[in-house]
């Protein structure tokens, strides 16, 4: 997922805008913060000792990852993507990616294979670290891993398309996945590339198909359990 850090003339307003930010994206990523949950400026604030103007900055810049969401006249919540969106995030998921991988075959090369190479070795590293930020960065590299093959297309719609439904399925991911390690296979990723790179285009579709499957089938969506209290979730 992208990210925008609020610009400030005091770069002591970044630090703090920054810790809150990672602060609160920890506790949605590891559920202590559970879907809908509002999140006051005010009670932000209280809780970190700083202003309302740092907590706006924070929370804007969790909009833009997706993880929050700002509602004019209401305030901020943590975003909460229902089962439905859920299921049409990967259900479009299904059409489009086999067709972004036919397309790209057509311009994968030696030079771009070993950029997915690159790309399993970095994913491969994370996978064998542990804690909450290892976690949002395996995550990450696993979406890289279809970014990539997307961009290999040279179609900056469907690039823009792959964008999108990687970053909504991150945030899924983030916080209804249930394994311990990616829901985005590492393994299937290198099946994947080394049908590519054998030129098995009808094998490598189908190892996408059911690559997506079994993202989906990890996912734990039935209703949160976890605390919505903002002094529970980080323990104060």
């Amino acid at each position: 997922m992208t990210s925008t850090n609020p610009v400030s003339a005091d770069p002591a307003n970044d630090i703090d805008a920054q810790h809150i930010r990672d602060a609160i994206r920890d506790a949605i990523v590891e559920r202590r913060l559970a879907p809908g949950t509002k999140l006051s400026e005010n009670d932000v604030g209280g809780l970190f000792n700083v202003s309302r103007t740092l907590v706006r900055a924070a929370l804007q810049a969790l909009s833009y990852e997706g993880l929050v969401n700002v509602e004019k006249n209401r305030g901020a919540f943590v975003a909460h993507p229902s089962i439905a969106e859920a299921r049409q995030i990967f259900a479009t998921r299904r059409l489009l990616e086999p067709v972004v991988l036919r397309e790209a075959a057509r311009h994968i090369g030696k030079p771009e294979i070993k950029r997915l190479r690159l790309l399993l070795a970095d994913e491969e590293r994370l996978t064998r670290e542990r804690g909450a930020s290892a976690r949002r960065a395996e995550i990450k590299a696993s979406g890289d891993v279809h970014l990539a093959i997307a961009e290999m297309t040279g179609n900056a719609i469907l690039k823009r398309f792959m964008d999108e439904l990687v970053a909504r399925s991150s945030l899924v991911i983030a916080l209804y996945g249930q394994s311990v390690v990616s829901s985005c296979g590492h393994s299937e990723h290198q099946r994947i590339v080394d049908a590519l790179e054998r030129n098995d285009v009808d094998t490598a579709c189908e190892l996408m198909l059911e690559h997506i499957d079994h993202i989906e089938a990890d996912l734990d969506l039935r209703p949160a359990t976890k605390s919505s209290n903002l002094k529970d979730a980080f323990g104060l």
